[in-house]
């Protein structure tokens, strides 16, 4: 599928109606090839580069089906460049590090029926194989390349054929680009690959969607903030998308009208979206429960910035905490409070736990015994999302990692300095906020009917009652799961499947078929508590009411393998990894990257 030299828009006349059956016909056709070539490349390429790979590891033919299947696999989703031999050395020689990180270090030690070992005499042992992994990577880069440009010189470009002018019928608008906006204009693309009738226009306030079961991460200073982010225009070829903030819906005129930009345009100039099915999936924000104070001291963490601020408030406690003489005033500095036992505080929690001891080597006048990690939570155990064993067995491993929990308490208060709790009072000068959420604010704007929380009504096709043509999905979203009767939780499983659903009925309702009900079943739930332990609850499929339980090491890496292939990506997916890999060498950065004042 081609994508637009510009967007579509209401202005367009199109000199050409929807494509024919055999324009759609050759389209598939061309797919086919594309792909068949794509293949071939990396069958050839994997094949010559896995020499490396036979002469490092020393498997014979394992390596050579290694080699090849790597290969393949890069080659589909690293799109062709011309002559760009550079780009992919780089990008397929920093590929063999994570790989040799996953495969020699940590899959073949299992599958041999050894635990992994990160000693430095274990490392020495494997670094023949990572020699041998990055020298493979780099041969994958330089060979595929090489062959790209022999298959264009003799076949033409990769690419398929410039999309014809059509006018646009219909128009779809999303407001929001988290999990559940940015799954809809995907599927909505994916259905739509033939007809270019319709029109689709995504807005956000931001041009990227952010990560966040990986955003704790960040905090921590296990990864890079923008590894986690995703570009919406790199991602969404055929969508339009708006980088504004939503002043207001204009339902008699059924148009979206954006803020102006103030500094170029003046405060009057706005900008008017016209649509024809207006998505609203505007995620959520920070809950503080009418506390001004709270809002005013604490940290919130819902962003990428809020993951950076955070870190760097830590770095900054920390040298504050080097300098200073008074032991009250030190314990002060190096207490960090998180409000909220859910996943949100207890990975927040580990994460920061884990950072502020892993630094404490780079300030010689500091010790553990200044440093408090305080978790407190209002009900009488953490993590209520997961079964009471797996509750219990997180706590019990970060309390042994040095993380103190207050239980069954409340926070009624924050200034500078203090934390008021309902049974006591906490010194500290840093306050994380994970403790409740609240529908985007913008909806109370809207004549809509809403539930407690906020989130709108709708039915079991995710449409607005009463309202055609008006849907809503993710966390802004009143959702009952059409066969059990129940709210659908504000996850991002949940959304991204949410998405699928309505980009399915979106399409029913403009081609006049029936629309269908959302249903869906939760997988499980995973949580990491700390360096190298996660808990893990998975859920048996065609068995609903059998789980599956379990922790430690491999609960860990089950959720490093899976949020990891969730990362939307291939360049996300390999800087990650390569974050992932150098944190097992290296100490984490304390270098402060925002002015914290």
């Amino acid at each position: 599928m081609g994508t637009f030299s510009r967007p579509l828009n209401h202005t367009d006349v199109g000199i050409l109606g929807p494509r024919s059956n055999s324009a759609r016909k050759y389209s598939r056709g061309k797919s086919i090839n594309l792909v068949f070539r794509r293949c071939s490349v990396g069958i050839l390429s994997g094949a010559v580069a896995s020499i490396a790979l036979t002469a490092s590891l020393r498997y014979g033919l394992w390596s050579l089906l290694l080699g090849i299947s790597i290969g393949v696999a890069y080659s589909i989703t690293a799109p062709p460049g011309r002559r760009a031999y550079a780009d992919n050395l780089m990008a397929a020689g920093a590929l063999g590090i994570p790989l040799w990180g996953l495969i020699s270090v940590v899959a073949i030690p299992l599958l041999s029926r050894q635990m992994p070992e990160w000693s430095a005499e274990q490392m020495r042992q494997h670094f023949p194989a990572l020699v041998g992994w990055v020298v493979y990577g780099a041969l994958l880069g330089i060979i595929k390349q090489g062959m790209d440009d022999i298959a264009e010189h003799f076949f033409g470009a990769d690419s398929p054929p410039e999309t014809p002018a059509v006018s646009i019928k219909k128009r779809i608008v999303i407001l929001g680009g988290g999990f559940a906006g940015m799954r809809t204009a995907e599927c909505l693309e994916r259905r739509l690959r033939g007809d270019f009738s319709t029109g689709i226009t995504l807005v956000n306030e931001t041009n990227a969607l952010l990560f966040t079961p990986m955003l704790a991460e960040v905090a921590g200073s296990s990864l890079e903030p923008s590894h986690i982010s995703t570009p919406l225009r790199t991602t969404l070829r055929r969508t339009e998308f708006i980088r504004g903030v939503v002043a207001e819906v204009d339902l008699g005129r059924r148009l979206v009208i954006l803020r102006g930009d103030e500094a170029t345009s003046g405060a009057s100039a706005r900008r008017h979206v016209p649509y024809d099915h207006l998505v609203f999936a505007l995620g959520s924000t920070s809950n503080y429960l009418g506390m001004t104070n709270l809002e005013k001291f604490a940290f919130n963490f819902k962003t990428l910035l809020d993951a950076i601020r955070i870190r760097n408030r830590v770095i900054e406690m920390f040298e504050r905490a080097d300098r200073e003489s008074d032991p009250n005033l030190r314990s002060a500095l190096l207490t960090f409070v998180i409000a909220g036992g859910g996943f949100a505080g207890v990975e927040v929690a580990g994460a920061l736990n884990d950072f502020a001891h892993g630094i404490l080597a780079d300030y010689p006048n500091l010790s553990s015994h200044d440093l408090n990690i305080i978790l407190v939570h209002s009900r009488e155990r953490i993590l209520p999302e997961l079964s009471e064993s797996l509750a219990t067995f997180a706590q019990e491993k970060m309390q042994s990692r040095g993380v103190s929990f207050r239980l069954s308490t409340r926070i009624l208060d924050a200034h500078h300095g203090a934390v008021l709790l309902s049974d006591g009072k906490i010194q500290t000068r840093t306050l994380v906020w994970t403790a409740g959420s609240t529908p985007s604010p913008f909806l109370k704007s809207l004549p809509f009917e809403k539930d407690r929380r906020g989130a709108l009504l709708v039915d079991g096709s995710l449409a607005v009652p009463g309202h055609p043509g008006l849907w809503a999905i993710g966390d802004c979203a009143a959702i009952i799961d059409a066969a059990t009767g129940q709210p659908c939780p504000p996850t991002a499983q949940f959304a991204l499947r949410e998405a699928e659903v309505l980009a399915d009925n979106i399409l029913a309702q403009i081609r006049g078929r029936p629309s269908r009900t959302f249903h869906f079943n939760s997988l499980g739930a995973l949580c990491v508590v700390g360096h190298q332990t996660a808990c893990a609850e998975l859920n048996v499929p065609f068995a609903r009411r059998k789980t599956l339980r379990f922790s430690g090491l491999f609960a860990w890496l089950l959720w490093r393998g899976i949020y990891l292939a969730k990362l939307p990506g291939l360049e996300r997916k390999i800087r990650v990894l390569m974050d992932w890999t150098i944190e097992l060498f290296f100490p984490r950065d304390i270098v402060q990257t925002i002015d914290v004042s």
